[in-house]
Parts: C-alpha cells; structure tokens; sequence
C-alpha cells in the first residue's frame, strides 16, 4: 500500500521520486529539521543529493502541504510533517531543546488576541523562548 503522500503527490501530477522520498523521510526522524540538517540526513542514503535538491525539494512538498516550516530561533527554518504541525514550539534558551505542546496550552492568549485585537493567530507557528525545567534546576 503507498503511502498518502505518495497518493498526493501523484494526485498532483509528481513523480514520486527517491529524492523526495528520503526527504520526507529525513523530515519525519529529525521531527525539526533544517534543510542542512535534512541534506545530512539524506546524505547518510544518498551522497550524490545536494542542499540545492533538498531546498527545491522542501519547497514543492511545502506547496503541495505536505511539510511545514517555522522558525526556531536566529536558524534557518526547520521543517516538520505537515500533519504533525498542530502544535506551539517551546525552545529552551540553556539546552536547546524544543518540544512540542498542544495549541490548547496558548487558547487564554489566542482568545484576546481575537476578542480584544480581532487578531487570528496561527499558532503552527507560535515559539515561546524560556528555560525548561532541567535547566532551571542546574
């Protein structure tokens, strides 16, 4: 059986080609991926694809919504699944981890910003800085 977006991406009249498809699958093991983190990935497979084929690559599968993209940081932006991308980022400051948490976590500060501002927020893309609890302890 494929799998769905092999279906979408045929369904749109694309090859489902290896490139993409270690892509998509570089994406899916690093959970937030830069492109040269993505190239790295794939590389480890497939040594003859460059970051110039992963940017074009990460570009069509992000029109066609298979993968998103939000920016963590001073970084290049890292990318996701889309259907994984329901979630607000927390980057902690002291490690670096980022972790991810349900929309529900940021719905009191949605609420006024539509009620009070008329602002719709996208919170796919909502990063919150801080110090996790780990390093708050040390």
């Amino acid at each position: 059986m494929a799998e769905p977006w092999h279906e979408e991406l045929r369904a749109r009249g694309y090859r489902v080609t290896p490139q993409r498809q270690l892509v998509l699958e570089a994406v899916t093991a690093l959970r937030h991926g830069t492109p040269e983190e993505i190239c790295t990935e794939v590389q480890r497979t497939a040594r003859g694809v460059n970051i110039s084929t992963i940017y074009r690559t990460l570009e069509l599968l992000e029109q066609l919504g298979l993968v998103k993209h939000t920016h963590l940081g001073h970084k290049p932006p890292t990318y996701h699944l889309a259907t994984e991308a329901d979630h607000v980022h927390l980057v902690c400051r002291g490690c670096g981890e980022v972790y991810d948490v349900t929309p529900a976590v940021a719905k009191g500060l949605v609420d006024v910003l539509e009620q009070e501002y008329g602002f719709e927020t996208d919170v796919q893309h909502l990063t919150v800085y801080g110090r996790c609890r780990d390093c708050r302890t040390t």
